[in-house]
């Protein structure tokens, strides 16, 4: 680990930032939230109705027209410089409301598809894409996970990428792809397999740009999480047929798929960490007004069963996990890429699972209410438990998180 003194606090500049972060979310983005999502049933849930549009719209307007845009470019002249630690208090703001990330242009999985473009795409895609990423116009989809195959061991990506000319020539299918439903998402950075079985595992895939739309490229239906189609973002289930892209379009050379993969899923974990805080802070909120103010039995909700210790927990826990979040974020400050991720394994099993008990917790003290859509906890509770599988399963990060800590006692290779 660095010897340089751990600061985890917020500096006088961030802190002016995270207030008026805060009081767009309470005042403006939040009021909003249930009209927008009112209007997905309206007509074709994959489209954008004028009212959503306008909304949406209005909210980014007034984030740039007060200067609070692209807060993800961290170590960017692109952004506002911050580092990773001063971001976490932001997105923790933005996560506690569904259309806070948007607002602010920080949103999954642009912020990642950003930074891939702008640490390793050619100046023409950088053009093409990352121009109108930045300024919100577009939206974009990082498509990894496959069907046929365990994805949360990368090496099984199989979709087939060959060069023919001046082109690549992109056969397979991919599915849980975010994004990928939104008529906004014009863009697709793709995992393939350009290597044969015979080469260095981790060299047998590369990173492709392939425009949304292109010749061959079919959306074959909506994944539903818990019966639930995320429209008009959508997790979409993708075939790839013949689809030729310039050959230009690969990402920094054959081979190279899992450096670039790394450079991206680090920070994009970290994100979905730093919101996920904000929505169990979100769901205590919520679980502490309900408790107070609906009565049972003669009493405040709050006085009856184990609610006390509940609302305790709770708050103890999401404290736990916000320091972790906060010691990954410097970590990552840090520079080592490999020593930071221990760090974020650790917060992308804490995270979601932190969030996902308190936002359980809170459903429990609405009781039927809860659970329906009179509530944003049933859709919070949907999005948490999925973020235990997205960006790799707990298992998996459990299994780096132990691993590294079995060094110092063995010299043995661990299976």
């Amino acid at each position: 680990m660095s010897d340089a003194v751990m600061d985890l606090g917020m500096s006088p500049r961030v802190t002016e930032l995270r207030d008026k972060v805060r009081e767009m979310v309470q005042g403006e983005v939040l009021p909003l939230e249930d009209e927008y999502l009112a209007e997905v049933n309206k007509g074709d849930r994959w489209t954008y109705t004028p009212r959503m549009n306008e909304i949406l719209e209005s909210l980014k307007a007034e984030a740039r027209k007060r200067g609070l845009w692209n807060f993800w470019l961290t170590d960017s002249e692109r952004g506002y410089g911050l580092s990773t630690v001063e971001y976490a208090y932001l997105a923790e703001e933005m996560g506690k409301a569904h259309l806070g990330a948007e607002t602010f242009n920080c949103s999954a999985p642009d912020t990642g598809n950003m930074e891939v473009f702008e640490r390793y795409a050619n100046d023409e895609l950088k053009q093409k894409w990352l121009k109108p990423l930045l300024e919100g116009e577009i939206r974009s989809a990082y498509l990894m996970t496959e069907p046929d195959v365990a994805s949360s061991d990368a090496t099984n990506i199989s979709m087939s990428c060959v060069r023919d000319g001046d082109d690549y020539v992109l056969n397979g299918e991919k599915w849980w792809s975010s994004g990928a439903g939104d008529p906004r998402c014009k863009v697709y950075i793709v995992m393939v397999k350009t290597g044969g079985d015979d080469d260095p595992r981790h060299s047998q895939h590369s990173m492709i740009v392939v425009p949304a739309g292109s010749e061959g490229v079919e959306i074959l239906r909506p994944m539903q999480v818990y019966s639930m189609d995320d429209a008009p973002h959508g997790h979409m289930h993708i075939r790839f047929t013949n689809v030729r892209v310039p050959a230009s379009n690969l990402l920094l050379g054959e081979g190279r798929g899992f450096e670039i993969s790394q450079g991206r899923l680090g920070p994009g974990r970290i994100h979905h960490c730093m919101r996920a805080i904000g929505q169990a802070e979100h769901a205590l909120a919520l679980m502490c007004k309900r408790s107070t103010q609906r009565e049972a039995f003669g009493k405040p909700l709050a006085q009856l069963g184990a609610n006390f210790d509940i609302i305790a927990n709770a708050r103890m826990e999401i404290e736990q996990a916000r320091l972790l979040c906060l010691k990954a974020a410097w970590m990552m400050d840090q520079g080592d890429a490999r020593a930071a991720a221990p760090w974020i394994s650790q917060i992308k099993v804490v995270a979601p699972a932190v969030a996902l008990k308190v936002t359980d917790e809170a459903v429990q003290m609405f009781g039927a209410q809860g659970v329906s859509q009179d509530t944003p906890l049933a859709r919070q509770w949907m999005h948490l438990r999925t973020l235990r599988l997205a960006d790799g399963p707990d298992a998996v990060h459990r299994r780096q998180v132990a691993r590294q800590e079995l060094k110092q006692y063995t010299q043995q290779k661990m299976g």
